[in-house]
């Protein structure tokens, strides 16, 4: 069965405050606002390092029976609770005054009118205390099928948490906005009223937004993008894609990233700019940030090229497109099934001392392939990209979906006098030995990295975590992690936190020579990334999530986190 890589998200947090506030500008305004962590990387930047402190380095799950959902918390170590997440589930928790969020499918039955033997995308809210459940938004399959919404999937994408109000993607390629409180406000916000019922135990829809129909998009097999909001604008990629037969593009014309006004959903700009060269899919999240004195809307495309817009309404619909970023060498050729050496971009762009980081990769199934990181400097402008295609004239060449230079006809790959690129990290030959061995060598990656204390940490779909000096994209360590990892790393307290295949959450001192300080079987794959709120983990497995928090005397256990 396609089995799907959404998503390799992840969201941090911090102490419990008010949520309420203005949007999020930036990340020193985001920590002014609040320190919970309300979105996929904990602000626009998404940049996952949480101010989070005395965090457990070491515990143990204990005993639990994922198919009923049953866990032994007298066999657990230094775990404050365990929710049931379903059957498969790659969302990763946000975490938000009371709640804790996180999207997942339907196998943990939690509404009576919904049997977990019915497939469902879902999003549930958890009390933060002890994991209560509260509410579910419950959204049906599609009725186009596997080809825009596989089977067992879930909802596969990290909301946005501002004030109120929650956005998510889901996997109906909609966007939605929905009130945190649920119906357990008495309350039924618009101008949506369509819901079947105003149990508290369900989603209260504030507005929705239908990608698929307002806008003729497609998805290939779900749609997962985890949005973003800059001011007003609610940045989304709509998971436009090829047909489930890999051979066209159904909807050449439709946008891949989009803006809308997030009070009301109403569109503000839209691009197409990935089109007609989407290699697979268009599953990419968008960061924003303001760099130069300029305010940008970041999107990774899947056509393998990094895109911005100024993050700003337009009066034509039509956002200014300030550079772009191809990040795949011009010789490289895209093969179906994984068999060449295009990519295109699933991985989260970071924004981190002034640069901007990705990774490239491809759908999982497709195996390890090689890869490569990029640095990008942000403030230049037009197409920025290393090199460039030119004729045997010497003109430029437009660029092709599945190869980008064709010798045969007297064009040739070029160093770009206008480059962006700060720096690239393909591997390293760190021990001497002439080659580059399996721990040296940077493959596809679904993660997004981490920057912190002037340290690139990623991981690769390989299994391989790459420590980096962040100036010149050095490695300074590797370590194989033996299992395969779709999620992101955390930075905390010192230390990177990353989930795997396995189900392990390693944990490593942020310092510029490996320590591996533990390995923490949480009983289940992971392939989401830890969050980290005041003194608590939150860890999410395919199915469960859990709480994860230093023992306390008896009797010191707050009754509201």
């Amino acid at each position: 069965m396609h089995r799907f890589i959404f998503f390799w998200v992840a969201v941090v947090a911090g102490a419990t405050m008010s949520i309420d506030g203005p949007a999020i500008r930036s990340d020193a305004s985001a920590a002014a606002a609040q320190a919970n962590w309300l979105q996929w990387g904990g602000s626009p930047s998404r940049n996952n390092v949480s101010p989070a402190r005395n965090l457990p380095e070491k515990w143990s799950i204990g005993d639990y029976d994922a198919d009923a959902g049953r866990w032994d918390r007298e066999s657990a170590e230094n775990v404050v609770w365990v929710a049931r997440l379903g059957s498969q589930s790659y969302g990763t928790p946000v975490v938000a005054g009371s709640k804790v969020l996180c999207a997942g499918n339907n196998g943990a039955g939690y509404l009576a009118r919904y049997p977990k033997k019915v497939d469902l995308g879902c999003l549930f809210a958890f009390d933060r205390g002890d994991g209560r459940f509260l509410w579910q938004l419950s959204r049906e399959k599609h009725p186009l099928g596997d080809s825009v919404d596989w089977e067992l999937q879930g909802i596969c994408s990290v909301p946005l948490v501002e004030g109120d109000r929650v956005w998510i993607v889901t996997n109906l390629g909609e966007v939605l906005c929905l009130d945190l409180e649920g119906f357990a406000d008495g309350e039924n916000d618009g101008p949506y009223r369509d819901e079947p019922n105003e149990n508290r135990d369900e989603a209260d829809i504030v507005w929705r937004f239908d990608m698929m129909r307002s806008l003729g998009s497609v998805q290939h097999n779900m749609a997962s993008c985890s949005v973003t909001a800059w001011g007003d604008l609610l940045l989304v990629g709509t998971s436009n894609g090829i047909d489930d037969e890999h051979k066209k593009l159904p909807a050449p014309d439709a946008p891949a990233f989009v803006a809308l006004d997030k009070r009301t959903g109403k569109v503000l700009w839209t691009d197409n700019a990935p089109n007609p060269g989407i290699l697979h899919g268009q599953w990419g999240s968008p960061a924003a940030g303001e760099l130069g004195g300029v305010p940008q809307a970041i999107f990774p495309g899947g056509d393998g090229w990094l895109y911005s817009f100024r993050a700003a309404p337009t009066p034509d619909g039509k956002p200014e497109l300030l550079w772009k970023f191809d990040c795949n060498p011009k010789t490289a050729v895209y093969k179906s099934g994984g068999r060449g050496d295009r990519c295109e971009l699933i991985a989260t762009p970071v924004i981190a001392e002034g640069k901007v980081f990705i990774a490239i990769g491809q759908d999982p199934e497709y195996g390890e392939g090689p890869g490569r990181l990029w640095c990008i400097d942000p403030t230049k402008r037009g197409d920025v990209s290393a090199e460039l295609v030119v004729d045997a004239q010497g003109k430029p060449v437009p660029h092709r979906r599945t190869v980008a230079v064709d010798p045969a006809a007297g064009e040739k790959a070029t160093a770009n006098p206008n480059s962006a690129a700060v720096w690239c990290y393909t591997g390293c030959d760190l021990n001497g030995n002439g080659k580059l061995d399996f721990e040296e060598t940077m493959h596809r990656s679904l993660s997004k990295v981490v920057v912190a204390q002037g340290l690139v940490f990623t991981a690769d779909l390989a299994g391989v975590v790459h420590c980096l000096d962040a100036a010149d994209g050095r490695l300074l360590w590797s370590h194989d992690l033996m299992a395969a990892v779709w999620g992101s790393p955390l930075a905390a307290d010192g230390r990177f936190f990353i989930g795997d295949e396995d189900g392990k959450v390693s944990v490593f001192a942020i310092a510029r020579e490996k320590k591996l300080l533990s390995e923490n079987n949480m009983g289940a794959s992971i392939y989401s990334t830890p969050v980290a709120v005041g003194d608590t983990i939150f860890v999410a497995t395919r199915s469960h999530l859990a709480a994860v928090r230093r023992a306390r005397p008896a009797g010191d256990e707050p009754t509201q986190p």
